[in-house]
């Protein structure tokens, strides 16, 4: 009689080691996995708790007024008779900056990812995204600088505005700055769609617009909304650029030309001056934690939107 070992090869030699380690190695990979995933929520956690913490004093006080604070446009922290933290000036500066600049970056941006994914040759799509990438790699503070001493030259004279520095010249540089992602987003959107919908539509005789349109970004939705809300992200958050080129005044903007303070440049502005766990101090971390509950909303909001578009 012969050994039933012997006789199924499956069961000799390192087969079931190897089967054993992948096994092992799957789990193992599996687990870093998902404790990345957990990591990242934990790591958001902690930052919200820090800022909570440092703003937590000056919240609960009881001289504190929590809707003057929401709603008052009178920001004066360093003022000997009446101190006043209204933040509602730097809210609508935030807004009204980062409105003007994606109005000014979406078109563009995916005008650009239309026309790399599907009009543009090889070579020339490989030279516009490195050119894309390289303005995505310039440093904030140079815009500053361009929108300081460039931008607020071009204003002044085409708009006869007394100074250069002021709202318009703040969303042109968040726009050229939100630009790179929306492209790169949207293009990768784009490119993700399978052929089988372009060439399912040049059988039926479509042109080359109508499959943009009528197609590619019906399909790309998703992602094309992605690439927009990114880009809104990276204009809220901006602290440098705005800095130096809105001109960082505290009052409700009515126009183009007037000079605005956002809140993000507040905060870089002042928390150096400003004594460690004195009153301004902890303001300046609630105003963190107000722009930390905005950009929250922003995020669900775009989640939920996007939950509705899959349903549709």
């Amino acid at each position: 009689m012969t050994d039933p070992a012997l006789s199924n090869p499956r069961t000799v030699g390192p087969r079931p080691r190897r089967r054993a380690w992948a096994v092992i190695g799957e789990r193992a990979l599996e687990t870093v996995i998902r404790a990345s995933g957990v990591s990242a929520i934990l790591f958001v956690l902690a930052i919200f708790f820090f800022v909570f913490r440092e703003a937590a004093p000056v919240l609960f006080s009881d001289d504190f007024n929590f809707l003057e604070f929401l709603f008052s446009a009178q920001w004066y922290p360093t003022s000997d008779i009446n101190v006043r933290y209204g933040t509602w000036a730097l809210t609508v500066g935030s807004f009204s900056v980062t409105a003007l600049a994606m109005v000014l970056a979406v078109p563009f941006g995916l005008g650009a990812a239309i026309y790399i994914s599907e009009f543009s040759g090889p070579r020339q799509r490989e030279t516009l995204k490195i050119t894309i990438e390289l303005l995505a790699a310039i440093p904030s503070v140079v815009w500053g600088f361009i929108g300081l001493t460039v931008m607020s030259r071009i204003i002044v004279a085409l708009t006869g505005a007394p100074v250069g520095v002021n709202l318009l010249n703040g969303g042109l540089i968040l726009a050229l700055m939100s630009v790179p992602i929306i492209v790169s987003i949207g293009e990768d959107a784009l490119k993700a769609v399978p052929d089988s919908y372009r060439e399912a539509a040049q059988a039926l005789g479509a042109t080359r617009w109508q499959i943009v349109f009528r197609v590619l970004l019906p399909a790309a939705k998703n992602g094309l909304l992605a690439a927009v809300l990114l880009g809104v992200g990276r204009a809220v958050g901006e602290t440098m650029a705005v800095l130096m080129a809105t001109g960082h005044a505290v009052h409700l903007p009515h126009s183009l030309v007037d000079s605005v303070r956002t809140l993000t440049a507040n905060i870089a502005a002042e928390l150096g001056e400003a004594p460690v766990g004195s009153s301004h101090y902890q303001v300046l971390f609630l105003t963190g934690v107000l722009l930390f509950c905005i950009t929250f909303a922003v995020n669900l909001t775009a989640d939920l939107v996007i939950r509705g578009v899959r349903r549709k």
